[in-house]
């Protein structure tokens, strides 16, 4: 196969892969909004509080005023980069793949040197714009969970709905983090909203009402502990039985919708596509290369 050919199938592969990008990327659907963070308040907001001499600890600092400050950065960023790469890469994958086509048919021979020339900007900069979208998306995907201020947030349970073991005569939380400030691990990640427990789930939900409501707690008695009923002992069942496992009281599980499971999937799908984004565009950079060098490829 020539190297023209390879180039021609490189634009094309940018082009369909992007096209299918843009129409199930999760900011296209659902983070609009995200455009229009201010997150220079975010960031004013520290040293608004530092000079109204609240006491601020290193901590706290790291996980609330830092953390939020870099979520704004970062889900604006993706937003951004969601809309800059997409719309390059089909672009450039349109423009190459047309030249491409024609250089095919025996057409402006004359240009192959310059279409190289092009194929090589256009795909280093075009994996540079996919790359840096990929590497935001994947900071969101894997450590945020808020669609929009004020939205809603999940406790993290395991699929059976539980999140915490007796351990002893304490429970041992399973999502506390060695750092006891950081609350955010805590919640369900967009990267955990696709599994079934933050879903539509009539089988959950008929499995949890079947459990002694003793054995029920909300997750939120184990924020900032690593264990619950420390020094109390474990709770007894209607059987006079210890709890082995606590499970979450919010049996909503009949009610939720599939949306969650929705807005993880387009996450992770926009970003293995631009993974296979950047390579076709590392393709086209390559091979536009070696036609700017030999332009008698095609």
């Amino acid at each position: 196969m020539g190297k023209g050919l390879l180039f021609f199938c490189c634009a094309c592969c940018i082009l369909v892969l992007t096209i299918v990008n843009l129409s199930i990327g999760p900011i296209v659907k659902y983070g609009a909004a995200w455009g229009t963070l201010n997150c220079a308040q975010q960031k004013d907001k520290y040293d608004k509080d530092k000079e109204d001499g609240i006491e601020i600890t290193d901590k706290k600092k790291k996980y609330e005023y830092d953390w939020k400050s870099d979520e704004c950065d970062r889900k604006k960023g993706m937003h951004d980069m969601e809309y800059t790469a997409f719309i390059f890469d089909i672009v450039i994958g349109f423009v190459c793949g047309l030249i491409g086509l024609l250089h095919l048919f025996d057409l402006k021979k004359d240009f192959v040197v310059n279409t190289g020339l092009i194929g090589l900007v256009c795909g280093a900069v075009g994996f540079i714009l996919t790359f840096v979208y990929v590497i935001f998306n994947g900071l969101v995907y894997t450590n945020y969970y808020y669609l929009y201020p004020g939205s809603g947030t999940m406790y993290k349970i395991d699929g059976d709905g539980a999140f915490a073991e007796l351990d002893g005569n304490r429970y041992k939380c399973f999502y506390f983090d060695k750092d006891a400030e950081n609350t955010h691990s805590y919640y369900a990640k967009f990267s955990d909203w696709g599994k079934k427990q933050y879903n539509y789930n009539k089988g959950l939900a008929e499995d949890l009402s079947k459990i002694d409501d003793r054995c029920k707690e909300s997750p939120s008695v184990c924020e900032r502990k690593e264990y619950y009923r420390d020094g109390l002992g474990a709770i007894k069942d209607s059987n006079n039985n210890d709890c082995k496992l606590l499970y979450t009281d919010n049996n909503n599980f009949r009610s939720l919708g599939i949306t969650n499971k929705d807005i993880s999937d387009r996450f992770l799908t926009a970003l293995i596509l631009s993974l296979f984004v950047c390579l076709a565009n590392i393709g086209l950079a390559l091979f536009g290369f070696l036609l700017f060098r030999s332009p008698d490829g095609f």
